[in-house]
């Protein structure tokens, strides 16, 4: 977007605005440069800048945007960029209903809405929003419609305000339900009005009988001295400061006490009600109702009885409060360390995956240089160790995506039990121990086999290559004074342990182990990365990490993962993963000219028609000028006002759906909540080789 510093042609024109529409280059657009703009189109321009409301004017069968002050409030993150943008560009969300206005109004009509509501895109997320909208058409010199002129007046506020008044009104009518419900089923007392003049009142017969007036009482003349006389001498001065309070104030009367039954025990009450004032702001009646508590304060007696130890109980949780303070202090710091590991491993990722892309398309080339091959082989083994240290990092930052599924312990110790006697050789015994029927828990199975078999080759080197490797899972219930500080709430937890009989780890490094690049290993025997990977995986996965280790007996790291009631659904067969390419139609949107280049090239030698956007700005204005398209293959973070999110939204209200496939070396919470993948989205990480995107792409697309 350009802007320009001559202002001829803005005289008269105010507000930070008319600066805008001054300096943006408008020779860009349909409308040529602002000196030469009609007299009407000056004069509509003037107007909706002098006014107060949010006004917008959408110039020609485009519908080039204008606005002023007001409206760049209410656009919000899209300002200032909608000026001078064509509205079905600026709001795609809502292109249908914005041409549907344009074409009406250039015809000649007035189109008004009153809360009218929409589902706007703010911040990548829909929202439903309600709004007053008025459009005019906008004559150009020659008289006929060159324009909308529209008012737009956000009401959601209002609109919300009146459905909770709605539902206040539904829930009091309801609460006068309960009331006449409670009366029949006996839990209320009675009801009663005090006149407040002539100090009596009236009431029910079930208000009578509590405060044990004469059986033939007239109820409509009932003496207020009897029941202040039935009220607990103790409880009587707490009645009458409420009383007057309420008098006082106009606030709701709510007083708790004991009134003597006739048998001369005494009944918890709670007499509820208000007092209303007539015109000159006097106090002249006052109607409430009478509730029996009595169970709930026997109830609440006893508590105050078993709580009377209260100072000890306290004393004894200082220390855990403090453990877990401590717990948290450690926490915080991991979390800093993760945020920025995973911003480098993002941005390495993508240098990664030019790497890679390019050095594909060297082997494809010269499929009969040896040398060629050769090395490209040994580069892509580089790039393969840097792909895994990456995944390590995000690991540990919580920024990995995940696809748990719900499982059970016996199903990831039977899964990795071969590659642990593998991978740990001859002379290590691996000793499991499962609970009868152990829990179901909802993991990704793969991440956690990595863990374990990560935890199993430290505990090795510990042992120095010889030994018992226990791996073992219980069932078990956390207390809330052991999940205090860890991030967890107490419940139900399925605990998976590795534990070994090396050497132990000092109590001050410890405190050290899960931070990315330590280790206690010799230089060059271990990145550093594997406790850190395990850290993230169950921290991502809703669990707690505890490792303990005593000097001369052993290490002991305990994976805590929450009890899932979903049944484990049975695996889909296994399908045959070489695919053939077709002649569909596939837009790549990558701001990376690299790596945009190496995937378009793959793609098209495959055989697939390729059309290509270098941000979402340019792939949002393709795609509503009618361009069709297969499958949208796009990068997660990318420039521009449209972001990747809002593609996906497109396609997915299109008939039929538009087929998605995004790309990114962490997914961020733009696709993804908590980076756990939704089961209809599809996410290629970076780096990934020729054969991983053409699998992916067929897969997505036979979806």
């Amino acid at each position: 977007m350009q802007f320009l510093s001559d202002s001829h042609g803005c005289d008269g024109w105010k507000g930070e605005m008319a600066g805008r529409i001054c300096a943006f280059d408008w020779s860009q657009t349909d409308l040529g440069p602002l000196d030469t703009w009609p007299t009407s189109l000056r004069s509509a321009v003037q107007m909706l800048l002098a006014s107060p409301l949010p006004m917008v004017m959408l110039w020609g069968r485009a519908g080039y945007m204008i606005y002023n002050d007001g409206y760049s409030e209410f656009a919000g993150g899209r300002h200032p960029y909608l000026l001078g943008s064509p509205v079905e560009l600026g709001w795609p969300e809502v292109a249908e209903f914005n041409r549907h206005v344009v074409d009406t109004c250039l015809a000649g009509g007035t189109l008004s809405y009153r809360n009218k509501e929409l589902v706007l895109l703010r911040d990548g997320v829909p929202e439903d929003v309600w709004m007053d909208l008025y459009y005019n058409p906008v004559p150009d010199d020659t008289g006929a419609p060159a324009g909308v002129m529209a008012t737009v007046v956000e009401t959601t506020e209002r609109v919300v305000a009146e459905q909770l008044r709605q539902a206040a009104e539904d829930a009091y009518r309801a609460d006068n339900e309960r009331v006449r419900l409670a009366l029949n089923a006996g839990a209320l007392l009675g009801s009663f009005v005090w006149d407040v003049k002539s100090d009596t009142m009236s009431a029910d017969e079930r208000f009578a009988r509590t405060f044990s007036y004469p059986p033939n009482q007239d109820l409509s003349n009932l003496a207020q001295d009897v029941a202040r006389s039935r009220i607990h001498p103790d409880d009587l001065p707490w009645v009458k400061e409420r009383v007057v309070h309420s008098m006082q104030t106009g606030e709701p009367y709510n007083a708790e006490y004991r009134a003597q039954r006739s048998d001369g025990s005494y009944l918890w009450v709670l007499a509820s009600g208000a007092c209303e004032f007539n015109e000159q702001g006097e106090p002249f009646r006052f109607p409430g109702v009478l509730i029996d508590i009595h169970e709930r304060k026997i109830a609440e007696e006893s508590l105050l009885k078993f709580t009377r130890n209260l100072e000890q109980r306290v004393a004894s949780e200082v220390g855990a409060r403090l453990a877990a303070e401590e717990q948290l202090r450690q926490s915080q710091k991991l979390e800093a360390i993760g945020g920025l590991t995973g911003g480098v491993a993002h941005d390495f990722n993508n240098l990664l995956q030019v790497i890679a892309g390019n050095l594909h398309l060297l082997a494809r080339h010269e499929p009969d240089n040896a040398n060629v091959q050769r090395r490209v082989s040994a580069s892509l083994a580089a790039v393969e160790r840097g792909a895994k240290l990456s995944s390590q990092l995000l690991a540990f930052a919580r920024r990995q995506p995940l696809s748990p599924a719900v499982c059970n312990p016996q199903q990831i110790f039977d899964g990795v039990g071969e590659l642990l006697q593998r991978a740990l050789g001859e002379t290590i015994q691996i000793d499991m121990q499962l609970p009868q029927e152990p829990w179901h828990i909802n993991v990704d199975r793969n991440q956690l086999e990595n863990a374990i078999l990560n935890l199993a080759i430290n505990a090795r080197d510990a042992m120095q290559g010889e030994g018992t490797i226990v791996l073992s899972a219980l069932n078990t219930r956390l207390d809330s004074t052991f999940c205090a500080g860890k991030g967890i709430c107490a419940g139900d937890f399925v605990r998976v342990a590795v534990s070994d009989t090396g050497p132990g780890i000092p109590p001050q490094m410890l405190e050290q182990v899960f931070e990315p690049f330590f280790t206690t290993k010799a230089d060059g025997q271990g990145t550093g990365l594997g406790l850190s990977m395990v850290f993230g995986f169950v921290k991502q996965s809703g669990g707690h990490v505890e490792i303990d280790s005593t000097l001369g007996e052993g290490t002991r790291v305990q994976l805590y993962f929450p009890r899932s009631l979903r049944p484990i659904r049975e695996e889909s067969p296994s399908i045959d993963n070489h695919q053939k390419g077709g002649h569909e139609t596939i837009l790549v949107v990558e701001d990376n000219d690299a790596v945009r280049t190496s995937a378009v090239e793959l793609l098209r030698e495959e055989g697939y028609r390729v059309l290509t956007a270098g941000n979402g700005d340019a792939a949002m204005q393709m795609l509503l000028e009618g361009v069709d398209v297969d499958l949208i293959f796009t990068d997660v973070v990318m420039p521009g006002l449209i972001k990747s999110s809002d593609l996906a939204g497109w396609a997915k209200v299109q008939a039929p759906q538009v087929a998605v496939l995004f790309t990114s070396g962490h997914t961020r919470d733009i696709i993804s909540r908590n980076h756990q993948l939704s089961p209809d989205t599809h996410l290629l990480g970076k780096p990934y080789g020729p054969e991983a995107l053409l699998q992916m792409i067929r897969a997505v697309l036979n979806d």
